[in-house]
């Protein structure tokens, strides 16, 4: 069995928070895929945060955190929204750093849909 951090960009914290939700292996997270494996996350009360989301989904491709295009940001962004969404109204909603970020302008709202 192969170690999660084995995967491209999942260090040890993202590890410890994939072991805590019983996925334990590389092989055991490639079998499940990012969504599902982010959404036990949330599941079991870890906070959404997008970046960790499209950092395991680059990961289990084998690609650097940051080779995201802005159309394919667009699209991980919506997979993102609709985990959250079905994660339960705990995690629908923005954080509130996200909601100041946002009043802000620092991402333009049509980016974010």
């Amino acid at each position: 069995m192969t170690a999660l951090t084995e995967v491209r960009n999942i260090g040890p914290k993202m590890a410890a928070q994939l072991r805590a939700v019983g996925i334990d292996t590389a092989e055991d997270l490639r079998a499940l895929g990012a969504d599902a494996a982010y959404l036990k996350m949330l599941a079991a009360g870890e906070r959404p945060h997008f970046i960790a989301y499209y950092v395991l989904s680059l990961g289990l491709q084998g690609r650097p955190w940051n080779d995201l295009g802005a159309e394919e940001k667009a699209t991980l962004r919506r997979r993102f929204d609709a985990l959250k969404a079905q994660a339960g109204p705990k995690n629908a909603a923005r954080s509130e750093l996200e909601e100041a970020l946002n009043r802000l302008g620092v991402v333009p709202e049509d980016k974010l849909r």
